[in-house]
């Protein structure tokens, strides 16, 4: 059972890294729901190259644990929802994404002009580029499964402190994969994270320029 649903709002304001999980299973049907909200985020082009392994076995979480610096929370987890994103996702799923526009209202001239502009565009990209690009796709999707779950009454935890290389290893990801973060989903064991508190409006947000207060 979860704890009390909470709206957005709640999540957003409340939500800690949570310290460590009771590792109670989680339901199927809960599970698909948070997945599914990571499936429905925006994407460039709508290529959606985002790539989820979900780890719920003891043995896989122990292994997990071990290329994510020991960190215990891996391992109490519920599920460990590893995102990542394909740097050769655009190639094997554009004529995909543009089959499914159409179907959904695309006109052809805009899938006729994707056809060509996508490739051009995702091609010139160095492998840094690359992977700064999967960063901001896979996060977009990442927190819109965080936030999910947080309003169904889990728990969660971002991670990024893990070795992409032993990530690789553990879960056999193809090559073209990058790993972007973890995302640990369960029930809170003990007290939450601490309040670290966060900014004034007026330190980080500006209005028409830098260095101008916003106005409202």
């Amino acid at each position: 059972m979860t704890k009390n649903k909470k709206t957005l709002g709640q999540a957003i304001q409340e939500r800690r890294a949570t310290p460590s999980f009771d590792g109670v299973p989680i339901p199927a049907e809960d599970l698909r729901e948070i997945l599914d909200a990571g499936l429905h985020a925006p994407s460039g082009y709508n290529l959606q190259p985002w790539r989820f392994v979900v780890v719920q076995s003891a043995e896989q979480k122990k292994k997990l644990r071990g290329a994510s610096y020991n960190q215990g929370k891996v391992e109490e987890a519920s599920a460990v929802i590893v995102a990542c994103g394909d740097s050769d996702g655009w190639r094997k799923d554009l004529d995909l994404m543009l089959e499914k526009g159409r179907k959904g209202g695309m006109p052809e001239s805009y899938a006729a002009q994707a056809q060509s502009s996508v490739p051009n565009y995702m091609s010139s990209f160095s492998s840094g580029q690359m992977q700064a690009w999967l960063n901001k796709q896979v996060m977009l999707a990442f927190t819109h499964m965080m936030l999910m779950a947080e309003v169904m009454g889990y728990d969660t935890a971002p991670m990024e402190g893990f070795e992409q290389d032993k990530v690789h290893e553990v879960l056999r990801l193809p090559l073209s994969y990058w790993v972007v973060a973890l995302l640990a989903i369960g029930h809170a064991k003990g007290p939450d994270k601490f309040d670290g508190g966060r900014f004034e409006t007026g330190h980080t947000v500006f209005g028409e320029e830098f260095g101008k207060p916003l106005k409202l």
